[in-house]
């Protein structure tokens, strides 16, 4: 299949932020062209001036790149803007920026030099490394490919006005060539100074009004404008297959020159034609099966004619219906390296919506260009297309002679997905880099899905997953309907902070799981979750048949059927352990794996199986043993006891037939023995107001009556060799993390008559593995009650898959939220039905414009630096721009108080990246919170110097190792100050 999707897009026009702002310029024939912005009167410009300019050019959230001010702010807004573009077209392809990293996507941008560089690099004073990294016009695809760790080709053209439309075609090859797997193309364009409208306006290509008129009698020149836009291209069958929408494919391009002409500017019709003519021949289509065309229709008099001329040598053939032709130029203005993305967006976004937008000067055609004689025509109004597959071409001709022509055809139209009777539980996932953006994302999410027809919420959620990026800020919400889903949104950001919001600091996630042990069993339970969800139901499945020919049947069907012999030993542990395999497996094809384990009891046998000491065979013969031997034990009791061993001492002194099964915490105890004994200990115990509650259990699991399990243990273990833990196991026969020892038959037997030390199991676990998420695997979350009055350490997240009987989809969806938000990134399609994983339109994401980052004054009117610059370094920081804040007063969070090290090295941090004071203190981290790179390494050593010149001959070598944090650094420093002065 020779064609090439393009499967997601984001732009920003004058008066269109985005692409559906775009769309709706387009459709109701907007005019964006306006007044020079405010910010850019310093450069020379006459005041009169008009074009299409982007309303806040400077606005760029540099923090979400992790991006030093300093280093922004050399950057050309040229480079700004493709970065945002670039990452809001991926999230609107349907994959998660994140999930495209280390891989081949290549990246492909059209651009026309640099009016940044020609305004700032003639400042030798001000020149730093910084501004001429962002003064490159090379840099502009390289800095996507950089911050986004793409690997695949990376290099910015200019064919001057074709430049994007030539990068396209060069992405489209290098797709179809196999060189990359995804590619990014696009191009942008800022009008900074005045230079290139002098030299139209001596050419006599510049409208006196600052606006093109495609096609028009009035067509008078060309209106320079802004602008940036990116499409994600990949091949059709690869998006075909991972689901992705497809906007339009792109059937064949062509790129040729008009060769030695009239003029290296002037047009060339026949070039102009032959260029048009190759891309049909590589599309495999004719000029009649062409719908309309996307024309560089610059509005220049002698341009429109020679392109009207051109296309009319194809086009003047036998058609049902002339093709239509039309300029974006005429809404926006001119471009230049970004006007052939801009068309192309347009064209896309028209064999989307089945429409093509009216050309706005179509109601003063210049008669001219004879168009219904050439087979072409204006469109007054938009027009839908017809059914079927249509074709479009997108035209970009460059100044200096290089043109291109790209043939796009509509999407293909797959089967809708048959709708189901229930609808199913997703999970809509949304992160950003700071609760504020996180609020902000979340409203714009609510906005976009409240205009949306109301519908089952599982594909929106898929998308969401796949999509938004896990940024260090994270909120989750289980839906099943796209308006309950919207107003969720909506209440959430207008909280102070989401309820499923998790903190900055969250690190790395650690997961334990809790299975819970004897007594949890209930009849029905998991049964709606084994109905609802095809993971959980095969695995379940799974268990059961390899249980079935120790128990003599089956305790699936006894499970389904609410059967309260689920209450019998014989089946309850069976059971228990059954669910718990279940869970634990489908977490795991959902990509949850534990990090450690602790099994209450009779628990320990699915958690020695999910850490690797016992394969389920072997396991599921021990628990039927076990369970069979209790079976046989006088029936008996157990009762849990909210109070500590102290009070009850004299209760079991007076009962010596009790014992403690188990010690769950310094409140919570299980006391096991005689029915008649145990009541008549619930009886004393609660007139002494201590809460007691009796649990479902025909037999004790643990203690002395159970000797007889012990022996049958032994002798179900003779031939088993069990391995070592593959993680951490928290046994509740030690109260501590397994060492050394084997969990060899004398292991089990013990467990079987000891109390269960939960308590100091679970302390163990938290202790060595610190985790961000306690998992109860089990029917009832028994254990997370015990681990809430556990006191455990602040920011543990609990969860449950199943947390009762009537446990459905929804919960499970819920645990797995709650595991993304704690950190952990699941493998969501598993979550899913096949018809539910398809991409749906989001927003996208919305970045902060709280920064800008402008040069207001002219390079001679700046002020100049008080000394000259150390050799390698940069000058001092610039004054704030006009409309920034003021800096806050230094402050040094997390470092000692008048700590003169600390201090100094604050500061020259500061000083390299010009960053607000309060953002550098002694935790802030050099790299993933400063945006550290070489050159601003090589910088802060001599800034540190120069704060503390007794670490003159401290070598970059030596700092590296140190550069962990702002306060580690500082650490180092004082140190090798120290050991330098002793020598």
């Amino acid at each position: 299949m020779n064609a090439v999707a393009v499967v997601g897009l984001d732009c920003v026009f004058p008066a269109a932020r985005g692409a559906e702002a775009y769309w709706d310029l387009l459709m109701r024939g907007g005019d964006a062209i306006g007044p020079l912005p405010a910010d850019r009167r310093g450069y020379g410009f006459d005041h009169t001036v008009r074009g299409g300019f982007l309303d806040d050019a400077a606005a760029f959230d540099s923090d979400f790149f992790t991006l030093a001010p300093r280093e922004a702010a050399a950057m050309d807004p040229q480079q700004r803007l493709l970065l945002q573009c670039a990452w809001r077209a991926l999230e609107d392809s349907g994959r998660s920026p994140a999930s495209l990293a280390d891989t081949d996507t290549g990246v492909f941008i059209g651009v026309m030099g640099s009016e940044w560089a020609q305004l700032h690099m003639a400042d030798y004073a001000a020149v730093t490394p910084q501004l001429g990294a962002g003064s490159s016009a090379g840099m502009t695809a390289n800095r996507i490919s950089y911050h986004l760790n793409l690997k695949g080709p990376s290099l910015a053209v200019d064919t001057a006005c074709s430049s994007s439309l030539v990068a396209v075609h060069l992405a489209v090859n290098s797709l179809l060539a196999g060189e990359c797997s995804t590619a990014l193309a696009g191009g942008a364009n800022i009008v900074l100074t005045p230079a290139l409208g002098m030299v139209y306006r001596q050419m006599g290509l510049m409208a006196p009004d600052g606006r093109c008129k495609p096609f028009s009698r009035d067509a008078d020149g060309i209106g320079r404008s802004d602008g940036a836009g990116v499409v994600v291209l990949r091949r059709l069958e690869d998006a075909l297959a991972d689901g992705q929408r497809v906007y339009a494919v792109v059937r064949g391009t062509a790129v040729n020159q008009d060769g030695r002409s009239n003029g290296v500017t002037a047009p060339n019709k026949w070039s102009q034609r032959a260029v048009v003519a190759a891309a049909y021949r590589r599309a495999g289509v004719r000029a009649d099966q062409i719908s309309f065309i996307e024309a560089h229709g610059t509005g220049t008099a002698l341009g429109d004619i020679i392109e009207c001329a051109a296309l009319g040598e194809l086009h003047a053939v036998p058609r049902t219906r002339p093709c239509a032709i039309g300029s974006v130029k005429g809404n926006i203005g001119h471009t230049e390296a970004a006007a052939g993305i801009a068309g192309l967006i347009k064209t896309a976004l028209a064999l989307h919506h089945r429409t093509v937008p009216a050309s706005r000067f179509a109601t003063a055609e210049n008669p001219q260009l004879r168009l219904a004689e050439r087979g072409l025509s204006l469109l007054s109004a938009p027009v839908r297309l017809p059914a079927g597959e249509v074709f479009a071409g997108v035209s970009s001709f460059g100044m200096g002679g290089t043109n291109a022509h790209a043939v796009l055809a509509g999407p293909p139209r797959g089967p809708r997905p048959a709708r189901r009777g229930h609808p199913a539980a997703g999970v809509f996932t949304l992160s950003a880099d700071t609760p504020e953006a996180l609020r902000r994302n979340l409203a714009a999410q609510a906005e976009t899905l409240a205009r949306r027809p109301r519908g089952d919420a599982a594909a929106v959620c898929w998308t969401s997953n796949r999509a938004k990026t896990g940024l260090p800020h994270r909120a989750a919400f289980t839906a099943r309907d796209t308006a309950e889903l919207a107003e969720t949104l909506r209440r959430a950001a207008a909280d102070h902070l989401p309820e499923s919001a998790a903190d900055h600091t969250w690190r790395p996630a650690a997961v334990g799981f809790l299975y819970s042990g004897h007594g949890c069993q209930e009849p029905g339970m998991t049964a709606a979750l084994y109905r609802e969800h095809p993971l959980y139901r095969r695995h379940l499945d799974d268990v059961d048949d390899v249980l079935g020919p120790h128990t003599g049947g089956s305790v699936r069907d006894l499970i389904l059927a609410g059967d309260p012999a689920v209450h019998r030993t014989r089946w309850a542990l069976p059971a228990q352990f059954a669910v718990a395999c279940a869970l634990t497996r489908t977490l795991a094809g959902l990509g949850v794996l534990p990090d450690a384990v602790l099994g209450h009891g009779a628990g320990e046998y699915a958690a020695a199986v999910a850490a690797g000491v016992l394969e389920l065979p072997d396991a599921a013969r021990l628990v039927a043993a076990h369970a069979a031997a209790a079976d046989t034990l006088p029936e008996s009791g157990m009762l849990a006891v909210r109070g500590a061993r102290a009070e009850i001492e004299d209760v079991l002194t007076a009962h010596p037939e009790l014992f403690p099964a188990a010690l769950d915490g310094p409140r919570d105890l299980v006391l096991a023995g005689p029915a008649q004994a145990l009541e008549q200990a619930a009886e004393t115990l609660a007139e002494r107001g201590l809460h007691v509650r009796a649990l479902r259990s025909a037999h004790p699991a643990h203690g002395p009556a159970a000797a007889a399990v012990a022996d049958r243990i032994h002798t179900a273990f003779a031939t088993l060799s069990p391995a070592r833990p593959g993680i951490v196991l928290a046994s509740t026969r030690y109260g501590r993390t397994l060492a050394d020892e084997t969990m060899d038959a004398a292991y089990w037997a013990g467990l079987a008559v000891e109390p269960v030390r939960f308590a100091d199991a679970l302390s163990a676990l938290v202790h060595e593995v610190a985790p961000t998420c306690l998992v109860e695997i089990g029917p009832a979350p028994h254990l997370l009650r015990l681990a809430e009055r556990a006191d455990l350490p602040a920011g543990i997240r609990l969860l449950h898959p199943a947390p009762g009987p009537d446990a459905t989809g929804a919960d499970l969806a819920e645990a797995l939220g709650g595991l993304y938000v704690s950190g952990v990134e699941p493998y969501w399609d598993a979550l899913y039905e096949p018809e539910h994983r398809r991409a749906e339109p989001l927003a996208p994401y919305v970045f902060s414009d709280a920064r800008r980052y402008w040069q207001t004054a002219r390079p001679a009117d700046r002020p100049q630096p008080a000394a000259p610059a150390a050799p390698g370094e940069a000058p001092a920081p610039a004054p704030a721009a006009a409309g920034e804040p003021a800096a806050a007063p230094r402050r040094e969070p997390g470092g000692t108080p008048g700590d003169p090290v600390l201090s100094a090295v604050i500061a020259a941090v500061v000083e390299v990246g010009e960053y607000p004071p309060e953002q550098v203190h002694a935790q802030a981290r050099f790299y993933e919170d400063l945006g550290f790179d070489s050159v601003m390494i090589m910088q802060l050593k001599d800034r540190i110097e120069r704060h503390l010149p007794h670490t003159a001959g401290l070598s970059v070598q030596q700092l590296l190792p140190a550069l962990r944090s702002v306060g580690s650094l500082a650490a180092f420093v004082q140190e090798w100050a120290g050991a330098k002065a002793m020598a």
